[in-house]
């Protein structure tokens, strides 16, 4: 090619290149969307890191329930609920459940003649997970009435707060104090 073509053709493309504004960015427009990322990970990360928790919490809900539920059951055959948490009185719940996993510690524990508790406690492995307890006892909805069984699950109401014992009044089931009931 000849110096002139070369030329001219350079000049042509230079002259393209500003007309269509290909020029790039500043490195002011480029620390804008920098910091725009970083707030938003900001924003999305701590929400993205408590889903982890949620998955291990639904463990002890989910086992609490079941908790509760065999309990029903054992009372309705055998007219007692388990009240120890020795391997005996858990191979009697039928639940298939492990006293101990890597998210949870289960107790069981009575509440009079009338209930009995599950407690669902991370507090010795996590302070960053909600415990739960399972009261299931007996009530009478209306005074002079049959006694029904009635279960509630409780979670209580912050991380790393311990469970307490949930109580079995006349008329329902309560949770404890620290804790409010699942829906």
């Amino acid at each position: 090619m000849n110096t002139t073509f070369k030329t001219k053709f350079l000049l042509h493309i230079n002259q393209k290149k500003q007309e269509t504004g290909e020029q790039g960015f500043t490195l002011i427009e480029l620390l804008v969307v920098i910091i725009i990322i970083g707030i938003l990970a900001a924003i999305a990360l701590p929400s993205f890191l408590n889903q982890a928790n949620k998955g291990k919490q639904a463990e002890g809900k989910q086992y609490v329930s079941s908790i509760n539920k065999s309990q029903q059951a054992y009372y309705t055959e055998n007219g007692t609920f388990i009240t120890a948490s020795n391997p005996n009185d858990w191979a009697s719940l039928a639940v298939g459940i492990k006293t101990q996993t890597s998210n949870y510690k289960y107790t069981l524990s009575g509440i009079g003649t009338d209930g009995a508790n599950a407690l669902a406690d991370a507090t010795t492995i996590s302070k960053a997970l909600k415990n739960y307890t399972g009261v299931v006892g007996l009530i009478a909805p209306v005074a002079g009435a049959d006694k029904t069984s009635q279960a509630v699950v409780c979670e209580t109401k912050n991380a790393g707060d311990a469970p307490a014992a949930g109580t079995v009044a006349a008329t329902e089931v309560q949770c404890p104090g620290n804790a409010q009931p699942l829906k």
